[in-house]
């Protein structure tokens, strides 16, 4: 993916309203990484900067930039109500008229609740993987004692039996 990345930054490069770049989480941006929610790599955000959606769509070179094509450039936020539909504007408008205080306790709040859905989410995952690993763990010790009571030889001695019959 990686060379299809660069190729795609290099397309946009000089682009005035679309942004496309590459952040190395292990380093210099994992502050950024951790603050934008990066769980593992390669991930990609798209959208506004205080807002950025993560995309879940093919990985070449061409998917990318049919998805940059469409979705980037300036979209629905407070700097550019004109690109919002009026659903869109009446949420804008509620937020504008809070109080800071109030915003940031939303904001707070919010992120809580996302970080806590994660969370419990990562944990029925973790015990889905654990199902998973002991179910397959028990399936190959079957196996391995099926094959091992001599399957292999049953299944021959029959293809044997067979061969002898249309003699």
């Amino acid at each position: 993916m990686k060379p299809d990345w660069d190729k795609l930054m290099e397309e946009y490069k000089d682009s005035k309203t679309v942004l496309i770049a590459d952040v190395d989480c292990t380093t210099a941006g994992k502050e950024l990484c951790t603050e934008l929610g990066v769980r593992g790599y390669p991930t990609i955000k798209y959208g506004d900067p205080n807002n950025l959606e993560e995309y879940k769509g093919g990985r070449t070179f061409d998917d990318m930039k049919k998805h940059a094509e469409e979705n980037l450039g300036p979209t629905c936020g407070p700097d550019n109500l004109d690109l919002c539909n009026d659903e869109q504007k009446k949420v804008i408008e509620k937020f504008q008229v809070l109080p800071a205080a109030d915003l940031d306790a939303y904001i707070e709040e919010s992120t809580t609740k996302i970080e806590t859905a994660e969370a419990n989410s990562k944990k029925v995952l973790e015990a889905l993987q654990k199902q998973y690993e002991d179910a397959n763990k028990k399936k190959d010790e079957i196996v391995e004692g099926i094959k091992n009571s001599g399957y292999g030889f049953a299944k021959a001695v029959k293809a044997a039996n067979k061969r002898k019959e249309e003699v």
